[in-house]
C-alpha cells in the first residue's frame, strides 16, 4: 500500500520505522494538539487504513510537543453546541474512534507525553498498549463542560481500572497524573518523561518482530471483553449528544473559553 494516504490527514505526521512500526504524531503543537474538525475526522478514519496497510505491524501515537492532546478545540466545540446536524455527525465520528481502534487487527501503543484530554484522551486510552509520562495528565473532564462523559470511557474505564474509581474520575473530572494512572490500572505503564519514546519503541519492535497471527488474535480476544461493554457505550454517546443540546453545555463551553468556573442552574 502506498503512503499517499498519509496526506489525507490533517494534523497528523507520519513516520516508518524499522520492523514495520509507524509512528504517528499529533501535530497541532501551536493548540496543544487540540482535536478541530479535520482532527476528529482523521482519527476516526484512520485505524481503517491502517488496518489495510501491509507495511505496518505495530503503531505508535504520540504528541508533538508538550501535550499529547490537550480536548477538543473550543471553536470547534462551540460551533456544534445546539446544533442537531453537526451533532450528529460527532457522534459518529466519536463513536468510530472507539469501534474503528477495537476493530484494527494492528497493535496501537499510545505514548502520552503530556496532558490528554477528550477525543485525544479516547485515543490515548482505547489504544492496546498505553504507555505514560509520569508527569502528564489525563482527565475525561466532560463533566466540567456540562456533559455526560461519552467519547469512550464508559467501554474502557471500568474494565482498566474499576467502577468505584472510574466513577469517582468521571464524576469529579479530577486530573490523574501517569504515576496514579499506572497505580489504579488507567494505563500499561508509566515511566519517566525522558524515557518515554524510548520504551514506546522498545515495545513497538518486541510485538513488531513477534508473531503477527499470535498478537492479532490475541488483541481481538481480550476486546470482546470491550465489545460487551458497547451498548453502554453507545449509550453513554448518546447522553453526551443530548447534553450538548442543553444550556449546561453553552455554560461549560462559555466557562472554558473564559478560562473561570462554570455556573450551573
Amino acid at each position: 500500500m502506498a503512503d499517499d494516504w498519509f496526506d489525507s490527514y490533517s494534523g497528523l505526521k507520519f513516520e516508518r520505522r524499522d520492523n514495520g512500526v509507524l509512528w504517528i504524531t499529533i501535530n497541532r503543537p501551536e493548540s496543544y494538539n487540540a482535536t478541530d474538525a479535520e482532527l476528529h475526522l482523521g482519527l476516526s478514519r484512520i485505524w481503517r487504513d491502517i488496518d489495510d496497510d501491509d507495511d505496518t505491524r505495530v503503531v505508535v501515537i504520540t504528541g508533538e510537543g508538550k501535550a499529547f492532546s490537550a480536548g477538543g478545540d473550543l471553536e470547534w466545540i462551540n460551533s456544534f453546541v445546539g446544533d442537531p446536524k453537526e451533532l450528529q455527525r460527532v457522534m459518529r465520528e466519536a463513536g468510530d474512534v472507539v469501534y474503528n481502534m477495537l476493530q484494527c487487527s494492528k497493535v496501537i501503543i499510545s505514548a502520552i507525553n503530556g496532558v490528554a484530554v477528550g477525543a485525544g484522551l479516547a485515543v490515548a486510552l482505547m489504544a492496546d498498549i498505553s504507555l505514560m509520562a509520569e508527569e502528564a495528565k489525563i482527565t475525561d473532564g466532560h463533566v466540567r463542560m456540562g456533559v455526560a462523559a461519552g467519547d469512550h470511557a464508559v467501554v474502557c474505564w471500568p474494565l482498566l481500572c474499576g467502577l468505584a474509581k472510574a466513577k469517582y474520575y468521571l464524576l469529579t473530572a479530577d486530573f490523574i497524573d501517569g504515576v496514579e494512572a499506572d497505580r489504579i490500572g488507567l494505563v500499561s505503564k508509566a515511566v519517566p518523561g525522558d524515557e518515554l519514546l524510548a520504551e514506546a519503541q522498545k515495545v513497538a519492535d518486541k510485538l513488531a518482530t513477534g508473531s503477527q497471527t499470535a498478537t492479532r488474535l490475541t488483541k481481538r480476544a481480550l476486546n470482546l471483553w470491550m465489545n460487551q461493554a458497547t451498548p453502554a457505550f453507545d449509550a453513554s454517546l448518546a447522553f453526551e449528544i443530548l447534553g450538548f443540546m442543553g444550556a449546561d453545555a453553552a455554560e461549560g463551553v462559555a466557562a472554558l473559553r473564559e478560562k473561570r468556573e462554570p455556573n450551573f442552574e
